[in-house]
């Protein structure tokens, strides 16, 4: 039997340049993802001017059976991309990688949010291939069931206007009456 759960290292890198606002002195943006990478803490990669490169962070990249509709959405976009999730404590501190995701579902859930920065990488060939292989093994495709509705009519009273205890000939604001008092029509 398959495992439902496989995982796999994904070293985070991550590009510091300068802000381009006098608000932010430093600009960061997730590059690249090294699949399988060792277990490293911003290390520098390349310094190319005031523009440096970090392996941040090494995460893991989780893929779960009962995910595979979201992986499939991924795959089949016109880039394959893999979403990471950088945090920011303070102003002046590094960035924290909080995720590193295949499923567009989780990746728009954090963009929802709008606390973190969210960026989206393409992947690489191999780690499309170990994707689209896990997806093959686990995917169950569920028919879609449309669901259908009552025929009871639930606008032929209007309950919820007003208070009972005042009798009006027209109280917009009375209350419901209690559910062993109604009618039935």
């Amino acid at each position: 039997m398959a495992l439902s759960h496989q995982s796999m290292p994904l070293g985070i890198v991550v590009r510091k340049t300068p802000g381009v606002t006098r608000w932010a002195a430093w600009s960061w943006r997730v590059v690249a993802v090294l699949p399988g990478a060792a277990d490293r803490s911003w290390v520098e990669l390349r310094r190319e001017g005031d523009a440096v490169e970090y392996h941040a962070a090494t995460v893991p990249l989780d893929l779960y059976a009962s995910d595979t509709e979201a992986y499939l959405t991924g795959l089949s976009a016109r880039v394959p991309s893999i979403g990471v999730v950088l945090r920011h404590d303070t102003a002046d501190a590094l960035p924290q990688v909080v995720l590193a995701t295949a499923s567009p579902y989780e990746t728009q859930d954090f963009e929802d949010i709008g606390d973190d920065l969210v960026e989206l990488v393409p992947m690489p060939e191999g780690l499309i291939a170990w994707i689209s292989a896990y997806v093959a093994e686990h995917h169950e495709h569920e028919d879609f069931i449309k669901r259908k509705r009552d025929k009871t009519r639930v606008d032929l009273t209007e309950d919820g206007k007003g208070d009972a205890r005042i009798r009006q000939a027209a109280d917009v604001y009375r209350a419901p009456l209690p559910a062993h008092s109604r009618r039935v029509q």
